[in-house]
């Protein structure tokens, strides 16, 4: 271990392992099933889920945060929607 990276974890308190998302109930829409699984950081929860039709998946993946799991998981479904209905089945 380099001194540069023991001083490093000295003062960061070691590094953390990112929490794995936590998939929340899921909403059918045209066909489609929608399952957020907002990830938390330090800054909020990044929207994150799948989109789901038969045997394709399609992971969803936003750079947004928001402050809560919920309010992460409602927008989340909100894009998901406004996507299904731009592209349709080419989303996969």
């Amino acid at each position: 271990m380099s001194l540069f990276s023991s001083l490093k974890s000295i003062f960061s308190g070691g590094e953390a392992k990112p929490k794995e998302p936590e998939a929340m109930p899921s909403v059918e829409y045209n066909g489609f099933t929608i399952t957020p699984a907002p990830v938390q950081e330090d800054t909020g929860f990044r929207i994150n889920g799948t989109i789901t039709k038969g045997d394709q998946t399609h992971i969803f993946i936003r750079a947004d945060t928001l402050p809560s799991a919920d309010s992460c998981a409602q927008e989340m479904i909100r894009k998901a929607k406004q996507m299904i209905d731009q592209q349709g089945d080419r989303i996969f």
